[in-house]
């Protein structure tokens, strides 16, 4: 199987290639045509793979998803759901680059344009895996499905209507993810713990029309400097959540999940060189907490957008209107939606001057954490470790999937398996995002590993 995978080695990373050449850009205000062009090149991934019954999923005014399978194995074999996403993040500073975005570039052993890791990776490490088998065995000792989503960077905002609609397709007894962290190159990852999602939008008016600052300015109050100090009002002086009761319902670290943060031995160091700080800005939040528990376990803030006249096009007028975007980041157990209604209730009380202010939430996800332990996970533990040649860490994620809570809860609490290709320095969602070679072609390994190692624990797995 190993030999298959690697015959194919130059071959996988030219197709994934070609997917990083589509701009798949979900979020809004983006041409949806290279979405679905995506899709459609990811369905011919999926048919030369040889999985049947590949096409199109989508429920109305949504980006598509692909779904294919392979379920020849019979229904004493688990059935294992394969996810990836095919969707990308924008490109806003692409000057600023040192290789076009979507002109796929390979530098000192790493695959650099957007996409590359986060996430066509993975669906080349489905491809490669399921791939493998096929053509040696001509057949898999597991039932595959695969579905890669086409709305992830959006926040899966239809997840639940495209649940509703496919769930007895995608049915599956275990839930593999291909899109998560490594702890570090060379080291595999398998991640236990999300944290969840919220978004809020913000819009600040105090003028019918911006009118001219010299004449009005002093008693005249103007939008941007009210926004501007809600927004300022949101974290204090050390960059923690200043919203009253957002950590109520923090679940404080078990002892063993402390030990396993102390294990990892997080360098300030090597985390100011991975987020490429720059010299002077100090790190942020409680200093008396873990680097890890703060980034895995613990809420945040974040201003990610602000719409106001651009410094090019400013003018000498007090603004009559400013909008900003507010992400939520949240600890596993927290609830996104009372989360969002804190903060919403905390800029509407902290925007001056009598400023009118409306809020509204955007797309969010769920927080996830499940027990380290199980048939499933000493089945990925075990592939992981063949694949990479290294014991595999216990990572939690400060990220968000959507498509975790929903679905293993659909399928009667599923096991979910998130495994990676990226490591810190891909830089997702950022400039020169990239792939280690090497890793990624690890990762095709231990997945074809990890359909026998299911398939030996298909006794437990299998839900009758």
């Amino acid at each position: 199987m190993a030999r298959a995978v690697l015959t194919r080695e130059d071959q996988t990373r030219e197709a994934l290639c070609d997917l990083v050449r589509i701009p798949s850009i979900s979020a809004e205000g983006h041409d949806p045509e290279p979405v679905r062009r995506s899709a459609q090149a990811t369905a011919q991934l999926l048919r030369g793979a040889g999985l049947d019954g590949v096409r199109l999923l989508e429920v109305e005014d949504t980006h598509p998803s692909v779904y294919g399978g392979w379920l020849g194995a019979g229904h004493h074999a688990p059935t294992v759901l394969l996810y990836a996403h095919h969707d990308v993040q924008p490109v806003a500073t692409g000057d600023r680059w040192h290789s076009p975005p979507f002109e796929p570039t390979v530098r000192d052993g790493r695959l650099y344009g957007r996409g590359a890791a986060d996430d066509k990776a993975g669906i080349m490490v489905h491809v490669a895996a399921v791939r493998s088998w096929l053509e040696v065995r001509g057949g898999l000792p597991v039932n595959v499905k695969v579905i890669v989503e086409g709305e992830e960077e959006i926040g899966s905002p239809h997840l639940a209507q495209f649940l509703d609609r496919h769930a007895d397709t995608l049915r599956a007894d275990v839930i593999v993810l291909a899109d998560l962290v490594n702890w570090q190159v060379g080291v595999p990852g398998l991640t236990y713990s999300l944290r969840g999602l919220g978004e809020v939008y913000v819009t600040v008016r105090g003028l019918e029309q911006p009118i001219h600052s010299g004449m009005w300015g002093g008693p005249v109050p103007d939008a941007v400097s009210g926004l501007l100090k809600a927004l300022a009002s949101l974290t204090d002086d050390r960059g923690r959540p200043a919203v009253a009761g957002l950590h109520d319902d923090v679940r404080r670290p078990t002892a063993e999940e402390r030990a396993r943060f102390a294990a990892l031995d997080a360098d300030p160091d090597q985390l100011r060189h991975e987020a490429r700080l720059l010299p002077g800005v100090t790190l942020i939040g409680e200093p008396d907490v873990p680097l890890l528990e703060r980034i895995w376990m613990q809420p945040t803030i974040t201003v990610i957008g602000i719409d106001v006249p651009s410094v090019q096009q400013a003018s000498n007028t007090l603004a009559a209107e400013a909008r900003a975007k507010v992400s939520i980041r949240l600890a596993p157990g927290q609830d996104p939606a009372r989360a969002v209604r804190l903060v919403e209730q905390h800029l509407r009380d902290h925007v001056p001057w009598g400023l009118q202010v409306e809020t509204r939430p955007g797309h969010g996800g769920e927080p996830w954490m499940t027990d380290p332990s199980g048939p499933a996970f000493q089945a990925a533990q075990a592939a992981l470790r063949a694949g990479f040649g290294t014991e595999p860490a216990l990572l939690g994620c400060g990220g968000t999937i959507p498509f975790v809570v929903p679905f293993s809860d659909a399928f009667d609490g599923a096991p979910c398996l998130l495994t990676g290709v990226e490591d810190p320095a891909s830089n997702a969602h950022g400039e020169d995002e990239s792939l280690h070679l090497g890793d990624f072609t690890q990762a095709c390994l231990a997945e074809a590993f990890l359909f026998h190692e299911l398939a030996e624990r298909a006794d437990d797995l299998v839900r009758r």
